[in-house]
């Protein structure tokens, strides 16, 4: 995977909040995409993207099987501050009319300090590096924003996920209650901005 090099940071200010730039990503098989942040015109294209989970995928990501996300939860999820609530997506397609193939997102998670984060990557797209960027860029989002504390919801059995938190991430705790990893950690000292 590399991503290509527009000569700007990873963000730049834009008002009072740090808003990600658009920016181009060269898969490891030569696809390109781009990342950029979630706009509220996206609610369409977000209940599309959901539509075309698997099961499995859909439950990994809201331990539950969703099988429509509602016009009024997809408007929810893509009205974003930019800086208290972030989501972050990847599309392919032309720009005008892209689809959605990634979505990665922090929230306030109750605790002073500690932002939540999830992603989700469409199935055919699992597997090419995505995940990685993607989850790279949400935390350097967050710390930009002056958030050091993270905690994720995982599966007990989704691997992949908690292996990324762990390569992304310095662990300072870990719960397991009914099958779901309540995992709280830092990025490494040196890696929280841009």
């Amino acid at each position: 995977m590399e991503e290509i090099d527009t000569g700007r940071p990873a963000t730049v200010p834009s008002g009072e909040a740090t808003r990600p730039a658009v920016r181009e990503i060269v898969c490891r098989d030569g696809a390109r995409v781009r990342l950029r942040p979630i706009r509220p015109d996206d609610a369409p294209r977000l209940i599309a993207f959901h539509d075309r989970l698997s099961r499995q995928t859909v439950y990994q990501r809201f331990f539950v099987v969703v099988r429509r996300l509602s016009p009024d939860w997809a408007q929810r999820l893509t009205e974003v501050d930019h800086q208290r609530r972030v989501a972050l997506v990847i599309e392919t397609g032309p720009p005008e009319n892209p689809t959605l193939i990634a979505v990665a997102r922090y929230e306030p998670s109750g605790e002073p300090g500690i932002v939540e984060v999830a992603f989700v990557v469409e199935d055919e797209w699992q597997g090419r590096g995505l995940g990685t960027v993607l989850f790279d860029e949400l935390l350097r989002a967050a710390a930009a924003r002056g958030f050091a504390r993270f905690r994720a919801y995982v599966l007990a059995d989704n691997g992949r996920m908690l292996d990324m938190i762990t390569r992304f991430g310095t662990v300072l705790g870990r719960k397991l209650d009914g099958g779901v990893v309540t995992v709280d950690f830092v990025r490494p000292a040196g890696e929280g901005s841009a």
